[in-house]
């Protein structure tokens, strides 16, 4: 399923193979939760570079449904996207609704956040929820933490994740769609090591790391996502879940990541946060309002291509439903041309001198403006 092709220190090049095609890793993979990612269609997703996209299987469940989108072809069919597919198990919402869930050793049982009506999500079944999407590669059901859960709770999480783990690989039965392990433990080293431990004597084609992107700093989960992706197996692809932000990109390369997943650069996109080589900039500030150049000249993404800066400063200020439209086409450009850039100087072997010019030239988002707005995004659950 996975080859490793080149390696520079700790980074690497390899190629992820699925029944929908090749993808090239590192791979950054656009969030489409609901069978769609936002403001695009699916030839724009392509256009961008996407080899592979991520949808979400609490969210597809409630609506339309598994059956529907089984009748309808699975979910390539339904949306238009015949290239790999990724989903996730709905753990993550166990973390993220945690008002409208209850998780507990059979499985999570969720009040839909649409009507309200009761659901029990289980290891077993969510296998088959994502065997009737169809999809390329799915994720087993886990317990996703806070990042400052005690080492009781968080033990307690590696020790029930395991077990679903097992239940989950006994309902796959090698039938279908790869499935993958998570590594969950926190910001603990030894719980990390112990669910890695575990993880890996199953045996799974490919691991992720969860728990990270959950409320602690990013020095924090560079430590820890480099100390999971050490612990796992050289010749299966590592994927670090929910994490996008371009330097996290970067520090996770640097670390033996593969495979990456993040709604953040749609989501800014959507407000009118843009990505450039020196860091991100909000169009809808005076300084763009009459800016006769692309809102980045090295872009070659069609927003650049053929829009001036300007002409976003107005559709952002003017609320155009446009707006959303070029400005996410223009961040996930961004991150396809930098996941682009750090494979090339992997193969080239100046993969460190990349990494330095990166930092030297990009200034990440705030850390203390960073914590403000995940407070707020998890107030709104």
């Amino acid at each position: 399923m996975f080859e490793l092709e080149n390696n520079d220190g700790d980074a690497r090049v390899g190629r992820l193979h699925t029944p929908h095609g090749e993808v090239t890793t590192p791979a950054f993979m656009p969030v489409a939760t609901q069978g769609s990612v936002k403001a695009l269609d699916s030839a724009d997703v392509e256009a961008v570079g996407a080899e592979i996209v991520l949808g979400n299987t609490y969210h597809l469940y409630l609506r339309p449904g598994i059956e529907l989108v089984r009748e309808m072809g699975g979910l390539h069919s339904f949306m238009g996207w015949q290239r790999p597919i990724l989903t996730d198990s709905g753990g993550f919402q166990g973390f993220s609704l945690e008002h409208l869930r209850k998780i507990y050793e059979g499985g999570i049982t969720f009040k839909s956040h649409l009507d309200g009506s009761m659901h029990e999500f289980t290891p077993e079944g969510v296998v088959e929820h994502q065997k009737g999407l169809g999809v390329d590669i799915m994720m087993p059901l886990d317990v996703c933490l806070p990042a400052g859960a005690d080492r009781d709770v968080t033990r307690a999480a590696v020790e029930r994740t395991a077990r679903w783990a097992e239940r989950s690989l006994e309902a796959h039965a090698g039938d279908g769609p790869a499935l993958f392990g998570i590594v969950q433990g926190g910001l603990m080293a030894d719980l990390r090591q112990l669910s890695a431990e575990r993880t890996v004597a199953m045996g799974f084609p490919g691991y992720s790391i969860g728990g990270l992107s959950v409320g602690e700093t990013k020095s924090e989960m560079y430590e820890m996502a480099g100390l999971a992706a050490g612990m796992l197996p050289a010749n299966a692809p590592r994927y670090l879940m929910g994490v996008g932000a371009p330097e996290d990109l970067v520090e996770g390369v640097a670390r033996g990541v593969d495979m990456f997943d993040c709604a953040l650069p749609t989501r800014i996109a959507r407000n009118g946060g843009l990505f450039t080589g020196d860091g991100r900039v909000h169009v809808y500030t005076a300084r763009f309002k009459s800016m006769e150049g692309p809102i980045d000249p090295e872009c070659d993404c069609y927003t650049c291509a053929r829009f001036s800066a300007a002409y976003l400063h107005h559709l952002f200020r003017a609320k155009e439903l446009l707006a959303m439209r070029l400005g996410t086409i223009h961040n996930l450009r961004f991150i396809f041309r930098l996941m682009r850039d750090m494979r090339t100087s992997i193969v080239d072997g100046r993969f460190e001198e990349f990494r330095a010019a990166f930092h030297q030239r990009y200034v990440p988002a705030n850390e203390e403006r960073r914590q403000e707005h995940r407070a707020k995004r998890s107030s709104r659950h």
